[in-house]
């Protein structure tokens, strides 16, 4: 149900263009009923209108109202993007097999103070979550959790429209508990092998923290009960510029859902009948929230690549068109020159020059560009920085 509605939706923000002024048009989400909880499942679908509408046309909530035969149901559900939707109404609801469907009408507005670097994509590498406390796993034996977990995040960004352009590394463990600790004693050489592995700009690294059991909802006395647990699931998250060794995002993520297993039941946390538990459905929330966070924080940052080659008056960079990098633009260079203080520790320094290149030829991951300038390439070198130069007077004009 999730695919055909990205699906349908994609089709939505294809047909109505958005103009400067409000809009109104229609989304419908959809969310399966677990436990016959159905007002739970209705939100559910609510919430999945609004955010895979925020997700494939880059819109921000600022206020949601949702009104069900005029009574108000919802507060006011704020998430950061690039244009606004001043107001939400349930204009039908229904169900569906086991599932509810609700559509929205939906008033959009863009907002015009859009960065102009959203328009580039950034490459990041998901890596593999570390499971910090693995005695946790016992309960189910789901010890392969932190594997799935970074699998179903790349899979999550990769359908969405956004900035973000992941790329999997989860096919390997990597110890990322010296970044989670308290000294924050960052692996420069980690990050180093993952993006070099990748040609990623950004990294990110994540470690599960709690994926303990509550609390057991049914009584003991009940017999004939299956046992059902409330399960914890919390999980850290921090993002690093590759290039300069920077953290440029850092957040904690926590909820929890009934375990509906018993003790003593091995769990296949690949399956689909996981995936279908109220655990493993607020997993997935969080992952969706990830998702609109991570584009958030890196729209608007600059989109760097390196210089891979030099041929005379030629370079080949590792920026394509998966970037966003169309022939005729310009890039600026700069000089990667790193400080070390009297502790030993390496502060990336950048150093801009006033060369500039200019796009030739578009690869999926990598360009060719030429020298823009009079002066010669004497002083430019492979693994030197470069960046999608935008001038101020127009946004768009490069």
């Amino acid at each position: 149900m999730k695919t055909q509605f990205a699906l349908s939706l994609s089709f939505i923000c294809m047909v109505f263009h958005i103009p400067s002024h409000a809009e109104w048009f229609e989304v419908t989400g959809v969310a399966d009923i677990k436990n016959g909880d159905h007002q739970k499942a209705k939100k559910q679908a609510v919430n999945d209108a609004i955010t895979q509408a925020l997700l494939f046309s880059g819109a921000t909530v600022s206020s949601v109202q949702t009104v069900t035969d005029g009574v108000l149901t919802q507060d006011q559900l704020k998430i950061r993007a690039n244009g606004e939707i001043q107001g939400a109404n349930v204009i039908a609801e229904s169900r569906v097999g086991d599932a509810w469907q609700v559509t929205l009408h939906i008033d959009i507005t863009p907002q015009q103070s859009q960065c102009s670097t959203s328009a580039y994509n950034k490459q990041i590498a998901i890596t593999q979550s570390q499971l910090k406390n693995k005695h946790q796993a016992t309960l189910g034996q789901i010890f392969d959790i932190n594997k799935i977990v970074s699998e179903r995040l790349y899979h999550t960004l990769s359908d969405q429209n956004q900035s973000v352009e992941p790329v999997p590394y989860f096919a390997q463990k990597i110890d990322v508990n010296r970044f989670f600790s308290q000294r924050f004693d960052y692996n420069e050489q980690l990050i180093e092998t993952v993006t070099a592995n990748t040609n990623s700009q950004y990294v990110l690294l994540s470690q599960i923290s709690d994926i303990s059991s509550v609390n057991k909802l049914n009584n003991d006395l009940a017999f004939w009960q299956s046992d059902k647990y409330l399960r914890s699931f919390k999980i850290d998250f921090i993002l690093f510029d590759a290039l300069s060794h920077e953290k440029v995002w850092q957040q904690r993520y926590g909820t929890q859902g009934v375990w509906p297993f018993k003790k003593t039941k091995l769990v296949d946390v690949y399956s689909e009948q996981f995936w279908q538990t109220d655990y493993a459905a607020e997993i997935q929330t969080v992952l969706n929230q990830v998702s609109v966070d991570l584009n958030s924080a890196i729209a608007c940052l600059p989109t760097h690549g390196k210089i891979l080659h030099i041929d005379d008056e030629q370079v080949v960079i590792n920026l394509g068109r998966m970037h966003g990098l169309e022939e005729g633009q310009v890039l600026s260079i700069a000089h990667s020159s790193p400080l070390t203080d009297a502790g030993g520790n390496v502060f990336m320094r950048q150093v801009k020059t006033l060369n500039k290149l200019q796009v030739i030829q578009v690869n999926a991951q990598t360009a060719i560009a030429v020298n823009q300038e009079q002066r010669p390439f004497h002083n430019v070198q492979i693994n030197d920085l470069v960046e999608i130069h935008i001038e101020k007077d127009d946004l768009f004009a490069l």
